[in-house]
């Protein structure tokens, strides 16, 4: 086990201030950071090094005992030393966030857990937060209304995710505490589940509101009446009034997705026209539209006179 230079690690002089400190290991966290190179093994050894290094130049009195130590901390090992706090500082660094879902747990080196985590210096290893986990599960538009629940197994125990109405395509929820177990005492890591709401044959969603097409056959858009409009939430008899432009939508007020975790509130469903041309005729009523065909011809005719 070689000693490892944290200086060198920063790219910084052994003379840095603290904030030329931080400022490098911003820098190269961002540049390093697995979102941004995924799959690339050496971009994440090289990430842990680097938080490794910030862990102990970035804390005043780690750096004071690694500069009083330096290349003959063996000694300091063999003959027992003083023990060091090992609270851990690197994660917040500088408005950073970086969770144990990308170390599970136990990213230091030996020589670092040599030094201020344990062996000759008589500490425990550092309490690590557990790994967290991320999925995926599919709903329908009728779950994702109505809401529903799934059963998925974690670490071999089964868990039951239950989804309010109005549950939105790409929403994330949160289970806490059910993710990789921490270790030396530290806390669960979480559960995120990415919801994904398949696409619905008849209804398409823009927020909370519904949009649908209301087929309506000629006699009725013409002379006015009902037709039946199947929803998500039940059966309704709409009201076609005469001369009903094929096009027109109509607004069905409180009939479209519930507002999420609200109860008693919902978006709106638009529903539009489509009139429905009537097909194999019978002679009779080929004799009919011709006669309505120029009865309309006529009217035109007289009023143009």
């Amino acid at each position: 086990m070689e000693f490892q230079d944290y200086y060198k690690t920063l790219a910084v002089d052994k003379k840095a201030s603290a904030a030329e400190i931080k400022k490098a290991y911003r820098k190269l966290a961002v540049k390093y950071h697995p979102d941004k190179n995924p799959n690339n093994k050496t971009a994440e050894d090289k990430f842990k090094e680097i938080n490794e290094a910030y862990e102990v130049l970035g804390d005043p009195e780690k750096r004071k005992k690694y500069d009083e130590l330096g290349e003959n901390w063996k000694q300091y090992e063999n003959g027992g030393g003083p023990q060091y706090n090992t609270g851990r500082n690197a994660g917040n660094a500088g408005g950073y966030h970086y969770s144990s879902e990308q170390f599970d747990g136990g990213h230091f080196s030996d020589f670092f857990e040599n030094i201020f985590g344990g062996g000759g210096f008589g500490r425990s290893a550092a309490p690590a937060r557990g790994q967290d986990y991320r999925g995926e599960i599919s709903i329908s538009l009728e779950d994702a209304f109505n809401g529903t629940a799934r059963q998925l197994e974690v670490n071999g125990k089964k868990l039951q995710i239950r989804l309010k109405p109005g549950t939105k395509d790409k929403q994330v929820l949160k289970v806490k505490g059910r993710g990789g177990q921490g270790k030396n005492g530290g806390s669960n890591g979480d559960i995120y589940i990415t919801v994904i709401v398949e696409n619905h044959p008849h209804f398409e969603r823009k927020g909370n509101d519904l949009y649908c097409e209301l087929p309506v056959d000629l006699y009725t858009a013409v002379l006015g009446g009902k037709t039946v409009l199947k929803t998500l939430k039940t059966t309704l008899k709409i009201d076609i009034a005469a001369t009903t432009q094929n096009g027109k939508v109509l607004r069905l007020k409180g009939l479209g997705m519930p507002e999420y975790g609200m109860e008693n509130k919902a978006g709106d469903l638009y529903a539009k026209v489509n009139v429905l041309l009537p097909d194999h005729l019978s002679d009779e009523e080929l004799k009919l539209f011709t006669q309505l065909a120029q009865l309309k011809s006529g009217r035109h005719e007289k009023q143009a006179s």
